[in-house]
């Protein structure tokens, strides 16, 4: 196995085991400190705010790209193993398996206690929308939505651009990824400010998308669910729309037998997403543990996926 590849493999199981403690520093909360700080700063001194949210954008994604270089240039330097040890620590940095089930998990846990205001506390920790008000039904739809999507930018999407160009472009996407999750509202905060970083991020997924919906669908018919089902409704329901967020959420939907999207409402406007899959079930607290088991299938696949494709460049190289 060459190195690259074994960097994944370990990086990939350091997520299984570990997730991502709380205690320990993470390369993501350092980012988005710096995002704030850039905002802040080209605000106070740029008018235009649609030029000032391509400066940021492009400022953080190359001081990314420049410090990882930089990392693994230096850490090679000094021990072939100690670059070895960084590229795993970052790829894991990347990587959020775990951490998504252990996030989801207590929703379902204050859902089956009859604790909706704890179970709103705690879906509001993982999604972007208002939850203060959301009933039982509504915050089973945001946790399954939200781990549809997380599906796509916390596990395929690092897996493939690693496999594809490395831990420093793994690294890149996640700049993308945290920029947009910051910055890309359709908010009038963020309208024009944050466009830059809402395209680019839309570029870098769209392929990562499509790929965690056909993973989605293989992973439901592993774990019990139905494959073919999953496969028809993000087919039908989301694969030409706008949003590559639709498409892992239309397969995820399509394969629990639940209709997700609908109105969400961000600092209290709502703005309304398209129908996603067939209410061929209510949408009671056990969708939530189905939902992880197949983000879980669907994670195992990728991870093959990405492997296959390292070591297949690998031997090219």
């Amino acid at each position: 196995m060459d190195s690259a590849a074994l960097t994944l493999a370990l990086a990939y199981t350091l997520d299984l085991g570990l997730g991502d403690p709380r205690w320990l520093p993470h390369p993501v909360r350092g980012l988005g400190w710096t995002i704030q700080r850039g905002e802040r700063l080209l605000r106070e001194r740029i008018e235009n705010e649609a030029w000032a949210g391509w400066l940021l954008v492009g400022g953080i994604l190359l001081g990314t790209f420049g410090l990882v270089e930089g990392l693994l240039w230096g850490a090679g330097r000094i021990s072939p193993w100690l670059a070895c040890g960084v590229e795993i620590g970052l790829l894991y940095a990347c990587l959020s398996t775990k951490d998504l089930a252990v996030e989801s998990r207590p929703v379902y846990r204050a859902l089956k206690a009859g604790d909706l205001p704890q179970a709103r506390a705690k879906v509001g920790l993982i999604v972007g929308r208002d939850t203060g008000s959301l009933s039982a039904q509504e915050v089973v739809r945001a946790t399954v939505e939200t781990i549809g999507e997380s599906a796509m930018d916390g596990i395929i999407a690092p897996l493939f651009y690693a496999a594809i160009g490395g831990v420093p472009l793994a690294c890149l996407y996640k700049a993308v990824n945290t920029l947009d999750s910051m910055v890309g509202y359709r908010s009038t905060r963020y309208l024009r400010f944050g466009r830059a970083a809402a395209r680019i991020d839309s570029w870098m997924n769209f392929i990562p998308a499509r790929i965690t919906a056909f993973l989605i669908a293989a992973g439901a018919q592993m774990v019990g669910f139905s494959g073919r089902e999953s496969f028809r409704v993000f087919r039908r329901d989301a694969w030409s729309r706008g949003e590559n967020s639709w498409i892992p959420e239309a397969a995820l939907g399509g394969a629990l037998g639940v209709r997700l999207g609908g109105i969400n409402f961000y600092q209290g406007k709502g703005v309304e997403a398209p129908r996603l899959g067939d209410p061929r079930r209510p949408m009671d607290p056990e969708v939530i543990p189905e939902a992880i088991r197949i983000m879980v299938a669907c994670s195992l696949l990728g991870f093959l996926a990405a492997l296959i494709v390292r070591l297949g460049i690998g031997r090219l190289l």
